[in-house]
């Protein structure tokens, strides 16, 4: 109860918070009433199903999960079982992905940890296992799963240090959450031990999921209808800036502008981390006097001949355009305030990738890429604009560097397989132990 009250006096401190989100032309926090409620619809009955209830806080963790999910689905079937599996997320994109990747109507908001939202959602979904995308430890979510006798899993488990050391200022809290783990499946070495560390008692290494929840086909049909509808010729070079934040997108703007006079087919697309930033970014591409089509006019008035510029203002489709680059820049990496995006996304397609130094949240993925010399660190704009120059250039090193990217990435790929089998197998083991009708556990 004294954490309800805790969570209740922060509710309402923030209400104003989500007001103005919801009004501003921002993004909208994602169904606040629903998930401060837990008033989600019930879901229809499971019948011989077992039920698996995927959770991902946003668009990547979604993205990882869905592809956790169909090899769920494979592995179960192969073995005889019926999987039904739901999932959840936070955000207003996580869960519109969510839809597109597993059906509207199986896809709800993640109740805020309040009791009454944790336990309605609980009993409308009625779930035989729950699974976490790499870390959303929540103290009423896990003991509800604990008291209902509901395996928790940790998927692609990460716990940077700095995440470690917040944590071990709660250290008797995250013990006892962690206790309620059924299995943590860890990214790597370093990850597994600091969940151990802070008490997790199952815990296994199995590769970074990420490796295998990214494509690598550039004659996918998604890709060719995006290079049709942009009108990209096979002697055009797609310079790529994904998932970008203020001012990367001026820094890209600047090393097209630097290497364009020099190198006539190049081509520039800039896919904004939010969508909703494309009316910043706008202003810079009229200041410096380019060209530039908007990606939502494509559909409609079709490409302009004279615009060599992409802005990419609707949303879902970088994996797709990642697949048109063969130079490839991955934001959030340069400020230091964000800790980078998906840069195996354009590695395994085979582009020459650049990143900031600042990819915290991508620490394990950079080091095997560094390692294979199959990625490059710019530190600042002037370092972006001399990557680019020297891939136009030198176009053997630029595919070179694609090669390696692409070949890394399929190397490390297997963590998906290896979990999966995991979970199928505790399912298994659940639905043997649920003929003796065990009794819903209490926590120790």
């Amino acid at each position: 109860m004294l954490l309800d009250l805790i969570y209740l006096i922060a509710f309402v401190v923030l209400l104003p918070w989500v007001a103005w989100r919801k009004f501003s032309g921002g993004r909208p926090v994602a169904a606040p009433w629903i998930r401060f409620t837990g008033a989600i619809p019930r879901l229809p009955p499971k019948g011989a199903r077992q039920r698996v209830w995927l959770h991902g806080v946003s668009v990547g963790e979604i993205q990882l999960l869905s592809s956790l999910a169909r090899e769920i689905g494979t592995q179960a079937a192969a073995a005889g079982m019926a999987i039904d599996v739901v999932a959840s997320s936070s955000t207003t994109t996580g869960l519109e992905l969510a839809a597109k990747r597993f059906g509207a109507g199986a896809v709800f908001p993640c109740p805020l940890d309040f009791t009454w939202a944790v336990g309605r959602v609980f009993e409308r979904v009625d779930p035989d296992m729950l699974v976490l995308g790499e870390l959303e430890l929540w103290p009423h979510l896990l003991d509800r799963a604990w008291r209902r006798g509901v395996p928790v899993v940790v998927a692609n488990g990460r716990l940077s240090e700095r995440s470690a050391r917040g944590y071990r200022r709660l250290a008797p809290l995250v013990r006892r959450m962690l206790g309620q783990v059924t299995l943590v499946s860890a990214r790597s070495a370093a990850d597994a031990g600091r969940f151990r560390t802070l008490g997790a008692a199952h815990v296994v290494e199995a590769g970074s999921m990420k490796f295998d929840g990214v494509r690598g086909d550039r004659e996918a049909d998604d890709v060719r209808r995006l290079a049709r509808l942009a009108d990209f010729r096979t002697d055009d070079i797609v310079f790529l800036a994904g998932s970008t934040q203020a001012p990367e997108e001026a820094l890209a703007i600047e090393a097209y502008r630097s290497a364009c006079g020099d190198h006539p087919r190049l081509r520039l697309v800039i896919v904004p981390r939010h969508v909703e930033r494309t009316a910043e970014i706008i202003p810079l591409l009229d200041a410096a006097g380019l060209r530039w089509q908007a990606r939502s006019t494509l559909d409609t008035t079709g490409p302009l001949p004279e615009a060599r510029i992409l802005l990419v203002d609707t949303t879902g489709e970088l994996g797709a355009w990642w697949g048109t680059a063969r130079i490839a820049f991955v934001g959030g990496s340069l400020d230091g305030k964000r800790g980078g995006q998906n840069m195996l996304e354009p590695a395994a397609y085979g582009a020459a990738v650049c990143f900031g130094p600042h990819t915290r949240n991508f620490a394990d993925e950079v080091a095997v890429l560094l390692a294979a010399d199959a990625a490059r660190v710019v530190t600042d704009g002037p370092g972006l604009t001399a990557f680019v120059r020297a891939s136009l250039d030198a176009p053997r090193g630029c595919d070179e560097l694609g090669r390696r990217a692409a070949s890394t990435v399929a190397a490390h790929r297997g963590a998906t397989a290896a979990t999966a089998a995991r979970i199928v197998e505790r399912l298994r083991a659940r639905s043997r132990a649920s003929e003796g009708c065990p009794s819903p556990r209490e926590p120790g």
